[in-house]
C-alpha cells in the first residue's frame, strides 16, 4: 500500500510570506528525506528547505515568486506505508479526493470584496487599482493599495473569482468595510477535461492526472506585459500606479530609488527587488540615473567606468555569491545615506586574557574567546549608554530595552551577522557556547532569518586574522558598530617604567546624525575600562 502525504513549511523564525526563488524539485521526481524542495529568500538569508520524508512527487503547490510561511504547503509525495522508513514506492496508487460532482453546471455567483480591519484608520487614500472588469483573479490577489502616513498596504482578495465591477479608484480614501470591488465567484466546480459525465474515473486516469482544479484557477491571467501597460509600471509615464510591495517600496527608498522609472517584470507588471537592483547597476554603469526620493541618494556620481580587462591579459569571470549579492546593495545604502564617524581606543586587557586561559584550562565543555567577554562587556557598555542602542525612525529614537548582539562571522561565501538574543540575560560560558554554535551554523549555511534578525548592536572581530584599526559599516538601521583586531603585546608606561601589556585595538562607528563625538569617545573609554576589569560589569 502507499499513500499521498504533504510536505509543509517548517517554522521559520517566525518570518512569514518569504519568497520562493527556486523550485528544486518537479512531478515524477524520486526525492529522499532531507532533499532540498525549494529555496527560500529573506532580507536576511537564503535558505533551502528540506523534504520530511522520502517518495516520489505527485503534485508541486508552488512556484517560483510565490510567498510562503510556516505551514504553507510545497508538495505532495506518495510514500510506503508498509516499507522501511525513508524508501521510495515504486508503485503508485490514486490521491484519495472528495467526489466531485461532475456533471453539475457551475453557479455563479456575485459577492462583495470590501475593506477589511487596517487597524483602525479612517480615510486612507487608494494608491494604486490593481484590478480591472473582466479580470480573473485568484484569492489572496491584491485588488489595490493603500498609503497611510505610517505605511503602504495591499488589500487582497477574500475569494477568487471575475471582477465584475470596481467601485473605487485612485484618490478615493476607504476605510474598514467600504466596496472596493464585485465578484462572480463560482460555487461548484467543473469536471476535468476527459473525464466520464457521472463523475466516475479509472485508476489509471486517477493514478496520472493531478486533482481536478476549479474552473477560475484554469483560466490563465492576462499576459504580463498587458498587465504592466495597464499598471503603468514599465512605461514610465508620470504619475501613473506603480506595482510593487510594500517590502519593494521600502527597499526602494531606502536605497534613493524612484520605482516610477523602474521597468516591472514580475507578474501583472509588479516591480520586483531584481528590478530595482537591476536598475540601479544600469544606474551605476552609466545607463541612467536613478531618480531620488530625498532618501540622500542623488548623488550626481560619475558613471562607472566601462573598462575591456582582457586587453591587458588572461582574466577569469566568476559571479558574486548569493551574499555578496544580498549584502552588497544594503552596505552601499548605508555606507551612503549614514554618515559615519569612527572612534579608535586601545583596550588594556593583559588581566581579561589571563582569565580567560584560566577559564579554558579549568573547563573543557566550551571555549570562551575574546568574542565572548566583548559581547559581555558591551552590553554593560550599552546600559550605561542607553544611545547606543537606540534606533533612527524619522524624527524619533527609538530605544531598545533588549540587548540582541550580532557578531560577523566568517564563511566560505562571505560574511554572515548571527545575533545573540537577550545577552544581558546570559553568562559568559552560555554567550561562549552560542556563539560557536551560530558560528558553525553560518559555516555550514544552516542559520535561519530569526537566527539573524533583531540585532541592537554589532561587533565585527578580525582578531584571529589581524590588523590594527579599520572602520566597520554599520549595520543600519543600528546607530554604532563595533571593530576589534588582533591584540598584541606592547610597552606601555606605568609611571615609573615601561611593562608589557596585551592591548586590544577597537574601532567604534557610529551614525554621527544621533551621536555625537564626545559621546563616542566616552562610551569606547567606558567599555575599554570594563575591557580591562570585568569586575566593573557587577556595578
Amino acid at each position: 500500500m502507499a499513500k499521498t502525504i504533504e510536505l509543509t513549511v517548517p517554522d521559520l523564525g517566525g518570518f512569514d510570506d518569504v519568497p520562493v526563488i527556486e523550485v528544486l524539485v518537479r512531478v515524477g521526481d524520486a526525492v529522499g528525506k532531507e532533499q532540498p524542495l525549494v529555496m527560500l529568500e529573506s532580507d536576511k538569508a537564503t535558505m533551502e528547505v528540506p523534504a520530511s520524508a522520502a517518495g516520489a512527487v505527485r503534485d508541486v503547490r508552488v512556484k517560483v515568486g510565490d510567498k510562503v510561511s510556516q505551514g504553507t504547503v510545497l508538495a505532495t509525495i506518495e510514500v510506503a506505508d508498509d516499507g522501511p522508513a525513508g524508501s521510495v514506492p515504486k508503485t503508485s496508487t490514486p490521491v484519495e479526493r472528495a467526489p466531485t460532482l461532475a456533471a453539475a453546471a457551475p453557479i455563479a455567483a456575485t459577492i462583495e470584496l470590501k475593506v477589511p480591519d487596517i487597524g483602525g484608520f479612517e480615510n486612507v487614500p487608494v494608491i494604486a487599482v490593481l484590478v480591472k472588469p473582466g479580470d480573473t483573479i485568484a484569492k489572496n490577489a491584491p485588488l489595490v493599495e493603500l498609503e497611510s502616513d505610517k505605511a503602504t498596504m495591499e488589500v487582497p482578495a477574500e475569494s477568487a473569482g471575475i471582477v465584475r465591477d470596481v467601485l473605487v479608484k485612485v484618490g478615493d480614501k476607504v476605510a474598514q468595510g467600504s466596496v472596493l470591488v464585485t465578484l462572480s465567484a463560482a460555487n461548484a466546480v467543473s469536471p476535468p477535461a476527459g473525464a466520464p459525465a457521472n463523475g466516475a474515473s479509472t485508476p489509471a486516469a486517477s493514478a496520472l492526472a493531478p486533482p481536478p482544479a476549479p474552473v477560475l484557477a484554469a483560466i490563465a491571467p492576462p499576459p504580463p506585459a498587458k498587465a504592466a501597460l495597464v499598471n503603468g509600471a514599465s512605461n514610465g509615464i508620470a504619475g501613473a500606479p506603480v506595482h510593487a510591495s510594500p517590502a519593494i517600496r521600502r527597499f526602494a527608498r531606502e536605497l534613493g530609488v524612484e520605482l516610477g522609472g523602474v521597468h516591472g517584470s514580475g507578474p501583472n507588471g509588479r516591480v520586483t527587488r531584481d528590478d530595482v537592483q537591476g536598475f540601479i547597476k544600469t544606474a551605476l554603469s552609466g545607463g541612467s540615473t536613478p531618480a531620488t526620493n530625498g532618501g540622500g541618494g542623488g548623488l550626481h556620481l560619475l558613471p562607472w567606468p566601462k573598462v575591456d580587462f582582457a586587453r591587458f591579459g588572461p582574466i577569469e569571470r566568476k559571479p558574486l555569491s548569493r551574499i555578496q549579492k544580498i549584502s552588497g546593495p544594503n552596505l552601499a545604502r548605508n555606507w551612503v545615506m549614514i554618515p559615519h564617524v569612527t572612534q579608535h581606543e586601545d583596550a588594556d586587557v593583559t588581566e581579561l586574557e589571563e582569565f580567560r586561559k584560566a577559564i579554558n584550562a579549568e573547563q573543557k565543555d566550551v571555549k570562551v574567546t575574546m568574542l565572548a567577554l566583548m559581547i559581555k562587556a558591551s552590553v554593560a557598555a550599552l546600559k550605561k549608554f542607553p544611545l547606543f542602542n537606540t534606533s533612527l525612525d524619522g524624527d524619533e529614537l527609538v530605544y531598545k530595552r533588549y540587548y540582541h548582539i550580532g557578531f560577523a562571522a566568517d564563511t566560505p561565501n562571505g560574511l554572515i551577522v548571527p545575533v545573540i538574543k537577550n545577552a544581558e540575560a546570559k553568562g559568559l560560558l552560555e554567550i561562549a557556547r552560542e556563539t560557536g554554535e551560530l558560528a558553525g551554523k553560518a559555516r555550514e549555511g544552516k542559520l535561519g532569518p530569526a537566527d539573524m534578525s533583531g540585532a541592537t548592536f554589532t561587533i565585527s572581530s578580525l582578531g584571529g586574522i589581524g590588523g590594527t584599526s579599520f572602520t566597520p559599516i554599520i549595520n543600519a538601521p543600528e546607530v554604532a558598530i563595533l571593530g576589534a583586531c588582533r591584540t598584541a603585546v606592547k610597552p606601555v608606561w606605568d609611571g615609573k617604567a615601561f611593562v608589557p601589556r596585551t592591548i586590544l585595538p577597537l574601532s567604534l562607528s557610529y551614525d554621527h546624525r544621533v551621536i555625537d563625538g564626545a559621546s563616542a569617545a566616552r562610551f569606547a573609554a567606558y567599555l575599554a575600562s570594563i575591557l580591562a576589569d570585568m569586575r566593573r560589569t557587577m556595578l
